[in-house]
């Protein structure tokens, strides 16, 4: 359905789970139309996430929070004009695990499993745009997945010290099993993903034109920021992250680009305070340290005025 004058060969394309705390913010709703319009990411899955320590600031039942994130997804897929039953849609966990050995039986777990073990060329990644609840409790359920697919991660503080930080504090048990896993992982700690930086003025110009879809995202944003105005410190007033895009920066860059991240072993995190322990004998994680702001950000507004805006005709 998408209107663009090229096509991208299978044998280039990646497989993607977007693991989405879809209702938590404004920015997941982006990255997750971002992935959909995206012809060399093939989205095999979506997951609803829960943010249940946070539960919005206030505005959500707590042991709800992933099913409003699944009614979100489905928003989103609707605006676009594309059918829920034509992707897999799985719900992930309403709780964070209860310690780093004990998984949690999920829908969305389930689905990591089994599209792991699915034999198919193409690499497969999973998007964690927030908690990695389900994900680590895949990993102890068959760890036979940790060779079968990469995860990206936008979340934790930054290097080294580490420290406070949104999504890893949604379960820090299940970062730890994640970090002690054998998965490949590349991370996009919290100053990387703070850089896809937006404007609501360049949103009203960009985004809100482009049919129903870029409308909601528009307002939504705005209607958010109004909500949260009490909050001293965050937001900003005028602007917005867009720090889920992390992971469509990561799956579009080149891939003999190696000057933008480095390799360490993967860290341990203090429960206590979220700061790092390094020293570890853990396998080498990819850390970014930037990403292509522009590349990805123009993308995305590209594609949602070629098939959302005046572009189409």
């Amino acid at each position: 359905m998408w209107n663009y004058q090229f096509e991208v060969p299978k044998s280039k394309q990646v497989r993607l789970i977007v693991y989405t705390d879809c209702k938590n913010e404004a920015d997941d709703q982006f990255a997750l139309a971002h992935a959909l319009m995206t012809p060399k990411v093939d989205v095999v899955g979506i997951i609803a996430a829960h943010f249940e320590k946070v539960t919005a600031f206030g505005r959500m039942e707590s042991g709800k929070t992933a099913s409003a994130s699944m009614e979100e997804i489905r928003q989103v897929l609707s605006l676009m004009g594309l059918k829920a039953k034509d992707y897999k849609l799985a719900m992930g966990s309403e709780f964070p695990l209860s310690d780093p050995s004990s998984p949690q039986a999920s829908e969305a777990a389930q689905m990591i499993v089994d599209e792991a073990m699915r034999e198919d060329d193409r690499p497969l990644c999973i998007g964690c745009q927030g908690s990695v609840t389900d994900l680590a409790s895949a990993i102890l359920m068959k760890p036979e997945i940790c060779g079968r697919m990469t995860a990206i991660w936008i979340g934790g503080g930054d290097y080294p010290k580490g420290g406070q930080e949104f999504n890893l504090m949604q379960d820090i048990h299940a970062a730890n099993v994640l970090f002690g896993s054998e998965m490949p992982l590349w991370q996009v700690p919290m100053s990387v993903y703070k850089t896809f930086a937006v404007s609501l003025a360049e949103l009203q110009l960009k985004v809100a034109p482009c049919g129903e879809i870029g409308k909601y995202l528009f307002e939504y944003m705005v209607e958010l920021n109004k909500s949260l105005a009490d909050i001293p410190h965050w937001p900003h007033g005028e602007i917005w992250g867009l720090g889920d895009q992390g992971v469509m920066a990561a799956l579009m860059q080149e891939g003999e680009r190696t000057d933008n991240f480095h390799m360490i072993p993967a860290p341990q995190v203090d429960p206590e305070n979220m700061n790092y322990i390094l020293d570890t004998d853990n396998r080498e994680i990819r850390v970014f340290d930037y990403m292509d702001v522009r590349l990805t950000l123009e993308d995305f507004y590209a594609k949602l005025a070629l098939n959302y805006g005046g572009a189409r005709e």
